[in-house]
């Protein structure tokens, strides 16, 4: 470790070892998110102990997670969340409910804490919006019935389960009567999320003439970091996580975001950040844990968190036919970004061991890897459909 700045030293090597992880998983077609939480694993405290990351490399992972989550609201406008009817809303609740109450039990009747089952169910409800867009998009798929269900599945999946966070870290976090606590939390957690799905977005707007009279350069990309900060520091106050203030802030300035070319500014400094996140995540599982028993455990919660997705958000479009069910029940199964941060935050509460946070990571690890391949053989038929016509084009010519 370099002595005269350690700190920066840190910075430098778990950014690069992260981004080159990634990158490697970019030639393997796989998401590059696996890489940069294996870059932690491999030269982390618990692999060759090059970088061990302090309390200011957390921080800094922290604020990752921040704008991770900020960048994620941004994509989603309310309104359009709002208008794409019943049958997602009922495909989230269904994906929610079935991998909670599947994981939970597993967890208690496996001799775990309430705590501790609590957040891995938890963590099995949290769905990638991100994983699942880009494969679809790749293969141009986007705007097929399943693709958009699944995708505003995934944004009320994502929602609901930031709300479930928030209720359970402001249980674990606090003290008093259970029930008193829970109806407290979940009508904080309830009020902050309508709050800002209904409000802010107008208080944006009425904002707006004024960022664009400002004479200060980035104006709306100054506000938008400043609300970004305030509300997970508001979040985090009310015993909430402060990514679930983020998100919010992100959905609140996702309207004018086109406008103001928010998103490609802000998805720069996630480049930057976000690395240090899942480095972080990485360097903090300790492969130590993973004795036969564990192996086991985690590829029956594998196992269940794949099968409580699939059935789960299949059976309420079934109607549509079973390769519908099928395709909207695969697009659901990736855990992402959102399921690694409810671990994360188990793990800094003291609310779930190491052999559980363990579990979670290598859930979130299968269901990302094994999504994507088997997504696009349930989708084939569309692909064909869509490469077709421009191939006759082409031969046409």
């Amino acid at each position: 470790m370099s002595a005269s700045h350690p700190f920066l030293f840190q910075l430098f090597v778990i950014f690069v070892f992260a981004k080159l992880g990634g990158e490697i998983f970019e030639r393997l077609r796989l998401p590059a998110v696996l890489g940069e939480i294996l870059a932690g694993v491999v030269i982390g405290p618990y692999g060759m102990s090059l970088v061990v990351p302090g309390d200011a490399i957390k921080d800094v992972a922290e604020v990752g997670a921040i704008f991770l989550l900020f960048t994620v609201g941004l994509e989603i406008q309310p309104k359009e969340l709002l208008s794409v009817g019943r049958t997602s809303l009922y495909v989230a609740l269904a994906g929610i409910t079935v991998p909670f109450l599947s994981g939970f039990a597993y967890m208690l009747l496996s001799h775990h804490s309430t705590p501790e089952a609590t957040f891995v169910a938890v963590a099995m409800v949290a769905t990638s919006v991100g994983i699942t867009a880009r494969v679809l998009g790749d293969l141009n798929l986007l705007k097929t019935r399943a693709a958009r269900i699944i995708l505003a599945a995934a944004v009320f999946d994502d929602i609901l389960g930031l709300i479930l966070l928030g209720v359970v870290g402001g249980l674990v976090s606090s003290t008093g009567r259970f029930w008193v606590q829970t109806l407290i939390t979940s009508i904080e957690a309830g009020a902050f999320a309508l709050i800002m799905i209904f409000y802010a977005p107008r208080v944006v707007r009425r904002i707006e003439p004024g960022l664009e009279r400002m004479s200060t350069p980035n104006a709306p990309l100054i506000i938008a970091l400043a609300i970004c900060l305030g509300l997970s520091f508001a979040a985090a106050q009310i015993k909430m996580a402060a990514i679930v203030g983020a998100f919010f802030a992100g959905l609140a300035f996702a309207e004018p975001s086109p406008r103001w070319n928010l998103r490609p500014r802000v998805l720069a400094i996630n480049d930057f950040l976000a690395p240090f996140f899942f480095f972080t995540m990485g360097a903090q599982l300790n492969i130590k844990v993973f004795d036969r028993q564990l192996v086991l455990a985690a590829t029956a919660i594998s196992i269940l968190a794949f099968l409580s997705k699939l059935l789960g958000c299949g059976l309420p479009v079934l109607r549509f036919g079973w390769k519908t069910a099928a395709k909207v029940g695969m697009g659901m199964v990736p855990r992402g970004e959102v399921g690694l941060i409810v671990a994360l935050n188990g793990l800094q509460l003291n609310a779930i061991s190491e052999r559980a946070y363990a579990l979670v990571i290598f859930m979130t690890g299968v269901t990302t890897m094994i999504a994507p391949p088997l997504l696009k053989i349930l989708f084939q038929a569309e692909r064909q459909a869509v490469t077709a016509p421009a191939e006759e084009r082409s031969t046409a010519m």
